[in-house]
C-alpha cells in the first residue's frame, strides 16, 4: 500500500436512459462499448489507467501506479479530448477531475481511495452537459496551464461544505512544462549566461553547428537560463520545442513545433515549401503517422538537416529543445546527427534535459569537439534571499518566515517560487506543507526508480534527513544487500555520502534535498511508516545506546501515534517504552534550557503513560515557559495527586509554582503568601532548592506589597542558601533580586557590583535564562543612571538570551525596559513598537504585574506624541489590569491616568490621581518612583500657574538622590 499525490477523472454519459430506451439491445451495447473504448483510449494515451466502470460512468486515475510531474494536467487534457470524442459519436458527457493524497495498492494493483475521489465523482455529477468541473487540487496543480472559467463555490451532493470549482476550457501551451506563477529577475548564473554567450559567438565565428546541454533537477532554473539567454541575443531565429512525456505520434513533436513556429515567421516560410522538408511540414501538420511510415528516421534527420542549414544561412538560428530526457531515441539521434553535420551555417542546438538523461544515452554530446554540457546546482543562501527579495516584491515576510522558507527550499528556484505562491494563497508563513506543484515534482522522479531503489528511499526517508546503511539493512529483512539499491540512489543524486557519521563505526547517508526525504515519506503507508519507525529505534538503541536518544523517543513516539491511529491503542510495551524515553529526552531538553522542546516531550510522555512524577514535569515546563493559565490548570491537579501520594518534593514544588502563577495572575498576595508558608512547611531542611524556590517567591510578594525592607531580608537569607546549594544559576539570581531593591531605592552604588557578581555567576552557571535575566538587571541599572547606549546593549542582550530559553515573562520585562530606553532616546516609533511588542508577549500569560507597565507606558508615550484617545484607551487598560496589591504599579498606572486627565483638560480628576499615586509609592522605599510620581504632580502644578508649590516638590524631588546616598553610606 503507498499514499500518492493523484489525479482522478470520472465521467459520465449524460441521459443514458433515453439512449437505452426503445433502442435495440445490441446496437446500445455497440454504442456503449465505443464510448468506453474512446474514454480508455483518451486516458491510456495521456498516461493514465481506466480503475473501474461502473453503469456508464469510468473512473481513471493519474499517477498511480507511476506519477507524473504534470499528472493534473494530463487528467484534463484526457478529459477535453473524451468529450470531442463522446461529441463524435453524438453523444454528450460530462466530466468531473480533482487532485489529491489517496492511498493505493502496491504493484499493478490500482485501486485508489481517498477524498480526491469523491470530490471528482461529484464534481462530475455537479457538471453540465459537455462540462469538464476541476477542483481546488487539480486547479492548483495546473495554474496557467489550462483556461478555466470560475464557478465559484459549488454545492456537490454528499459534501458538507461548498467546493470551489472551475471549469475547464481547453489547455495553453504543449505540455509538459509549468509557467511560472511569481515573476522575479534572473539570480545568479552569471557565469553560465556568459558561457552559453561565448558559445553562440564560437558559432556565429565558426559558421558551424555547436550542441549546449544544461543539466539540472527539476526546478533548478534550466528554462529560466534558456530564457534569458535567447531574450538578450539579437539578429537570430529562435525556435523552441518540448518534448512531451505522453501521447501518441510525439517522437518528433519538439521538431514540429519548431518547424510550425518558422512557416509562421514570413521570410522563413519560403524555406519551409522546398520539397526537401515536407516530410517536415506533414510532421508539422499532424501527419505524423503517415510521415514515418513511409519515411526512415535517417529520412527524416536528413529533411530536418536541410531545413535547419537553409533556416540558419538566411539568419543565425538557435533551436532550443526542452525536456530532452522524455525524449524517443530517433529525436535524439536526429539532434546529434544536426551536431554533426550543420557544418556551413550558424547553428546552436541548446538542450536542457534532467541528469537522468545520462542514464539512457551515457555518452550524449561526448567525442564531439563543438559540444558543451554545464549542470545547474542550487543556489547559494546569499543568493536564495535575493530571489526571495525580489519576489516579494515591496511584500512583508518576517525573519522567521525567511528562514524557514530558505532551509525548506535549499536554493532551488521553482521551489521558493511555489512555496512563495502558497504562503500567499493560504496568508500564512507556515512552510511545514509541501506545494502540490513540488510534491509532484519530487514525486516523479521517486517513481521512475527501480523497485528496490524506491523501496530503500522510502525507508530511509522514514529515518530522516540522515541515516546509516546498516539501519536500512534492518529495516529491509527481504534484501539480500542494501547495496546496490544505496549505489544507485547515489548516481541518481537523490542521496550524497555523509562525510560524519553520529554513530561509531556506522556509514551514514543524507537526502540530498529536505524536500526529497519529505515526498518519499510521504509515499509510505502509516501502518509501514508504524512498523520502521518502531524497527529504527530498537536498531538505534542497539547501536547507540542512549547517546541518541532523543531521536529515539521520536521514532518511538511517531510509531506509537501511527499505531494509536490506525488501531485505536497502542501495545502497552511500545506505550511504556516510548513514554519512558519521551520522559528522558524531556529531562535532557530541560538541562539544555530548551524548554519548549521539553514541554512538547512531558506531555507526550503523560499522554502515553501518566505518572505524577510527569505531570509535575510537565506543569513545570509550562511554567518556565510562563504559560500561566496552563500552570494554574495543571499544578492544581499535581498539587492534589502529591497529597494523596504523600510525595512532600512534588508538594512543596507545586505550592510555590501555584504562589508564583497566582501572584502574576490574580495579584492575590495573602492566597499566594499562604501557599509559601505552607511550601515552607512541606519542604525537608535539606531540600535546598526547594526551599530557595519558596524564599525567591516570599521576596516577590514584598516587591507587590511595597515592602523592600522585607524583600531585601528574603534575599539575603537566600543568597546564603544558594551558596550552601553550590547552584551558581540560584546565586545570580538571588544578586539580581538584591541589585533591583537598592536600583529601586536609588542606591546606585550598592547595586552595582551585585550586577556585575550577577552576570558573573549567570556565565559561570552557563544558562542562558540566567544569562538574560542577569543582563536585564544591568540594563535597568544603566538605564536609571540614564547610560542609555549600554542599557540599550545589555537588553539586546538579553532578548536573545531570554528567547532562547523561551522565557516569555522575563522577555516581557525586558522589552519593557526597553522600550523605555527608546523612549529616553527620543525614538518614539521604536519606543512604541517595544511596548506594543511586550503587550504582545505578555497579554497571553494573563499576567498583571508587568502587563500593567507595559501598558501605562505606552499610554504615557501616545500622550507626548499628541494621540490623547489612544493613550486613555491604554491607561484605562492599565488601570483594570494592575493588581489590588499591587502597590508600585497601582502609583505608576494612576500617574498615567492623571496625565491623560490633565491633557484633556479634565483637572480636579487629574490633580488627584496624581496626588494618589505620589502618597501610595510614598509609603514605600521606591525612591525611584517616588521621583517619577513627584515629576509628573510638579509638572501639573508649573502648567497651572502654581510654581511655588511645583518647586516645593521639586526640591523634594532632589532631596531623594541625597537621602539614597545617605542610606547606602549608613548600610
Amino acid at each position: 500500500m503507498e499514499r500518492k499525490l493523484a489525479t482522478v477523472l470520472f465521467v459520465d454519459l449524460v441521459d443514458s436512459t433515453a439512449l437505452v430506451t426503445g433502442a435495440d439491445p445490441e446496437v446500445v451495447r455497440r454504442r456503449v462499448q465505443t464510448f468506453f473504448d474512446r474514454v480508455s483510449h483518451c486516458v491510456i494515451t495521456h498516461g493514465g489507467i481506466v480503475e473501474k466502470f461502473a453503469g456508464d460512468a469510468v473512473m481513471a486515475a493519474f499517477g498511480i501506479p507511476q506519477a507524473h510531474e504534470d499528472d493534473a494536467e494530463r487528467a484534463i487534457r484526457a478529459g477535453l479530448a473524451i468529450l470531442d470524442a463522446v461529441e463524435e459519436l453524438e453523444l454528450e458527457a460530462r466530466v468531473g477531475v480533482e487532485s489529491g493524497q489517496v492511498v493505493a495498492e502496491d504493484g499493478e494493483a490500482t485501486f485508489a481511495t481517498g477524498e480526491a475521489v469523491t470530490l471528482a465523482a461529484r464534481l462530475e455529477q455537479a457538471a453540465e452537459p459537455g462540462q469538464l468541473l476541476i477542483g481546488p487540487g487539480a486547479h492548483r496543480l495546473t495554474l496557467g496551464r489550462v483556461d478555466v472559467e470560475d464557478l465559484g463555490p459549488v454545492e456537490l451532493k454528499g459534501v458538507p461544505q461548498p467546493v470551489w470549482a472551475w471549469r475547464a476550457l481547453g489547455t495553453n501551451g504543449s505540455g509538459g512544462g509549468r509557467t511560472r506563477t511569481l515573476q522575479a529577475p534572473l539570480v545568479g548564473r552569471e557565469a553560465e549566461l556568459e558561457l552559453l554567450q561565448n558559445t553562440y559567438d564560437r558559432a556565429l565565428r565558426d559558421g558551424r553547428a555547436h550542441l549546449f546541454t544544461i543539466y539540472g533537477e527539476p526546478g533548478v532554473g534550466k528554462s529560466r537560463l534558456a530564457h534569458e539567454f535567447t531574450e538578450v541575443i539579437e539578429g537570430a531565429t529562435v525556435l523552441p520545442g518540448r518534448s512531451l512525456p505522453y501521447g501518441e505520434g510525439v517522437t518528433y513533436w519538439p521538431l514540429a513545433e519548431m518547424v510550425k513556429c518558422a512557416a509562421g515567421i514570413e521570410k522563413l516560410r519560403a524555406f519551409c515549401e522546398d520539397e526537401a522538408v515536407a516530410d517536415l511540414l506533414g510532421l508539422a501538420s499532424g501527419v505524423l503517422e503517415a510521415v514515418q511510415a513511409e519515411s526512415s528516421a535517417q529520412e527524416i534527420a536528413w529533411a530536418a538537416r536541410e531545413w535547419a542549414q537553409r533556416v540558419a544561412l538566411e539568419q543565425p538560428l538557435v533551436l532550443v529543445f526542452e525536456d530532452i530526457h522524455w525524449a524517443e531515441e530517433p529525436l535524439l539521434e536526429l539532434i546529434e546527427h544536426l551536431a554533426t553535420w550543420v557544418r556551413e551555417a550558424p547553428l546552436l542546438i541548446l538542450c536542457l534535459a534532467r541528469p537522468e538523461l545520462l542514464d539512457l544515452r551515457p555518452a550524449w554530446g561526448g567525442g564531439r569537439v563543438r559540444a558543451t554540457a554545464i549542470e545547474l546546482e542550487a543556489l547559494p543562501r546569499e543568493e536564495s534571499e535575493q530571489l526571495v527579495e525580489a519576489l516579494l516584491d515591496g511584500g512583508e515576510l518576517s525573519d522567521e518566515g525567511r528562514r524557514a522558507l530558505l532551509d525548506k527550499t535549499e536554493g532551488n528556484p521553482l521551489f521558493v517560487e511555489e512555496t512563495m505562491r502558497m504562503l500567499a494563497e493560504e496568508g500564512t508563513e507556515s512552510v511545514e506543507r509541501i506545494p502540490d506543484t513540488v510534491q509532484a515534482l519530487i514525486a516523479a522522479r521517486i517513481d521512475r526508480l527501480p523497485a528496490q531503489a524506491k523501496a530503500m528511499l522510502q525507508r530511509a526517508a522514514v529515518i530522516g534527513r540522515v541515516f546509516w546503511a546498516s539501519a536500512l539493512e534492518r529495516l529491509s529483512p527481504e534484501l539480500e544487500s542494501v547495496e546496490e539499491p544505496l549505489e544507485d540512489l547515489l548516481l541518481r543524486d537523490f542521496v550524497l555520502n555523509e562525510p560524519r557519521s553520529s554513530i561509531s563505526g556506522e556509514q551514514a547517508f543524507r537526502f540530498k534535498h529536505v524536500l526529497i526525504r519529505e515526498v518519499a515519506y510521504a509515499s509510505v503507508s502509516k501502518s509501514a511508516r508504524a512498523e520502521h519507525h518502531e524497527a529504527f529505534a530498537e536498531w538505534l538503541k542497539e547501536r547507540a545506546g542512549d547517546e541518541l536518544l532523543e531521536i529515539r523517543a521520536y521514532h518511538l513516539d511517531h510509531a506509537a501515534k501511527l499505531t494509536a491511529e490506525l488501531n485505536g491503542s497502542v501495545p502497552v510495551e511500545l506505550q511504556r517504552e516510548a513514554a519512558e524515553a519521551l520522559a528522558e529526552a524531556g529531562l535532557r531538553a530541560f538541562a539544555r534550557e530548551a524548554n519548549r522542546t521539553a514541554r512538547h516531550l512531558f506531555v507526550r510522555s503523560v499522554e502515553l503513560e501518566p505518572t505524577l512524577r510527569r505531570r509535575y514535569l510537565a506543569a513545570r515546563a509550562a511554567d518556565r515557559l510562563s504559560d500561566l493559565p496552563t500552570v494554574s490548570r495543571e499544578m492544581e491537579e499535581v498539587l492534589a495527586a502529591a497529597v494523596g501520594e504523600g510525595d512532600r518534593w512534588t508538594q512543596g514544588r507545586a505550592l510555590v509554582t501555584l504562589a508564583e502563577a497566582i501572584l502574576l495572575r490574580r495579584a492575590d498576595v495573602q492566597a499566594a503568601e499562604e501557599m509559601i508558608d505552607q511550601a515552607l512547611d512541606v519542604f525537608e531542611r535539606d531540600d535546598l532548592a526547594g526551599r530557595f524556590r519558596a524564599l525567591r517567591a516570599r521576596a516577590s510578594i514584598a516587591w507587590a506589597r511595597g515592602d523592600l525592607a522585607k524583600e531585601e531580608q528574603v534575599m539575603l537569607e537566600a543568597l546564603e542558601l544558594a551558596r550552601e546549594a553550590g547552584r551558581k544559576d540560584f546565586e545570580s539570581e538571588a544578586a539580581d533580586e538584591l541589585a533591583s531593591v537598592y536600583i529601586s531605592r536609588l542606591e546606585f552604588d550598592r547595586a552595582a557590583p551585585l550586577v556585575e557578581q550577577a552576570l558573573l555567576l549567570a556565565e559561570q552557571s552557563g544558562s542562558a535564562e540566567a544569562r538574560g535575566r542577569a543582563l536585564r538587571f544591568a540594563g535597568q541599572l544603566h538605564l536609571q543612571r540614564g547610560e542609555l547606549e549600554e542599557a540599550e546593549a545589555a537588553l539586546e542582550a538579553a532578548r536573545e538570551h531570554l528567547s532562547e530559553a523561551g522565557a516569555a515573562w522575563s522577555l516581557g520585562r525586558t522589552l519593557n525596559f526597553a522600550a523605555w530606553v527608546a523612549r529616553h532616546q527620543g525614538d518614539a516609533r521604536r519606543s512604541e513598537r517595544l511596548f506594543r511588542e511586550s503587550i504582545r508577549v505578555l497579554a497571553p500569560l494573563e499576567d498583571r504585574a508587568t502587563l500593567c507597565e507595559s501598558q501605562r507606558g505606552l499610554a504615557e508615550l501616545l500622550l507626548a506624541e499628541g494621540r490623547v484617545d489612544e493613550a486613555e484607551r491604554f491607561a484605562l487598560a492599565a488601570r483594570e489590569t494592575v493588581g489590588p496589591h499591587d502597590e508600585t504599579s497601582l502609583s505608576t498606572t494612576s500617574m498615567s491616568l492623571g496625565l491623560v486627565r490633565a491633557a484633556q483638560g479634565r483637572d480636579d480628576e487629574s490633580e488627584e490621581l496624581l496626588r494618589e499615586a505620589y502618597d501610595r509609592i510614598n509609603r514605600t522605599l521606591h525612591r525611584s518612583g517616588q521621583r517619577d510620581a513627584l515629576a509628573a504632580l510638579a509638572q501639573f502644578l508649573r502648567e497651572r500657574g502654581r510654581d511655588d508649590e511645583a518647586a516645593e516638590l521639586e526640591d523634594r524631588r532632589e532631596r531623594l538622590l541625597t537621602d539614597a546616598e545617605s542610606a547606602a553610606r549608613i548600610a
